[in-house]
């Protein structure tokens, strides 16, 4: 059903850059609307990986500098059936962690050195699961589609401003107006409607990868609590590339609504919590990690269920 959401918000997205195209010049800028996603889609297939990585300063990690680390993503990689990605760490305080990649064979896996401080190594794992269960699903490649055909959305608006006072080829100076504010905001609705959509299912498929739902469910009210008081100042910089995290870096969210990059961090815990009657797992409790933030250092609380590592 996710997928069929998908699919659906995804058409309507395209079919609104369509429309602002048509709007502006006919047939004609329909055509060449469809010239300019096709270029920054290529562009961003083949270059948006290194360029969010660049952004956020994530340097490379191996075995030989984090072994820990590099050895927990090995190791559910392999659960997951997927090819190993390669691992990177953002010195940034906030606890918080996204995936990228054109596909599982391009990867990467992105952590900040506030998450590997302030959680366990089971709700670590989660995360690591979560963010692999994104490369499996290949939102790694949707979501910058979404992201360059929204922003595509809005530059076209703007550009059909120039042809608002011909009213033979342009929608007239009311309608340029209308088009200018109303299509990216369409275009951001149907975005971050496609990043809530896909979170859940990676919540869903990463629970299942790391065998233990409630290491994911008590990682994210971890970290959805800290990104209250923790400021992520390149997020900030940079809200655009805001659904690409776990969690949202730029505030906590209370509730699912239209202008949400992710689902409530409630809701996805209590989809979780089901998953995990579902499964039989014993994975604890999570009552407390708000309060435990940020916590002990790296892996220093453990948890008494069972998973991979035994």
């Amino acid at each position: 059903m996710s997928y069929f959401k998908t699919a659906i918000l995804l058409a309507g997205l395209t079919g609104l850059f369509m429309g602002v195209g048509y709007l502006i010049g006919g047939a004609t800028g329909a055509t060449i609307a469809l010239v300019i996603a096709a270029a920054t889609n290529i562009f961003a297939y083949w270059n948006s990986d290194r360029m969010v990585l660049s952004m956020y300063g994530a340097h490379e990690v191996d075995q030989r500098t984090a072994p820990d680390l590099f050895n927990l993503v090995a190791e559910l990689a392999g659960r997951a059936g997927l090819p190993m990605p390669r691992v990177f760490l953002m010195d940034e305080p906030q606890p918080n962690a996204f995936a990228t990649g054109r596909n599982p064979q391009n990867a990467a896996v992105a952590v900040t050195t506030g998450l590997v401080q302030s959680v366990s190594r089971e709700e670590l794992a989660g995360v690591i699961a979560h963010e692999l269960a994104h490369i499996k699903n290949h939102d790694t490649l949707l979501m910058t589609i979404t992201a360059t055909i929204a922003g595509a959305v809005s530059m076209l608006a703007q550009f059909g401003m120039f042809f608002g006072g011909n009213r033979d080829n342009g929608p007239g100076i009311i309608g340029s107006i209308a088009m200018m504010i109303l299509a990216p905001l369409g275009a951001m609705l149907v975005q971050m409607a496609i990043s809530r959509t896909r979170e859940y299912a990676a919540d869903d498929l990463g629970a299942r990868i790391c065998g233990q739902p409630m290491w994911l469910a008590s990682a994210l009210a971890k970290i959805a609590n800290a990104a209250h008081v923790v400021p992520n100042v390149e997020a900030e910089r940079n809200p655009a590339t805001a659904h690409m995290f776990i969690i949202n870096p730029l505030s906590g969210q209370g509730m699912d609504n239209l202008f949400t990059t992710h689902p409530s961090t409630e809701n996805r815990i209590a989809a979780l919590q089901q998953l995990a009657a579902e499964l039989g797992a014993q994975g604890g409790t999570f009552s407390n990690a708000r309060a435990n933030y940020p916590g002990r250092g790296p892996w220093g609380r453990t948890s008494t269920s069972r998973g991979p590592w035994g």
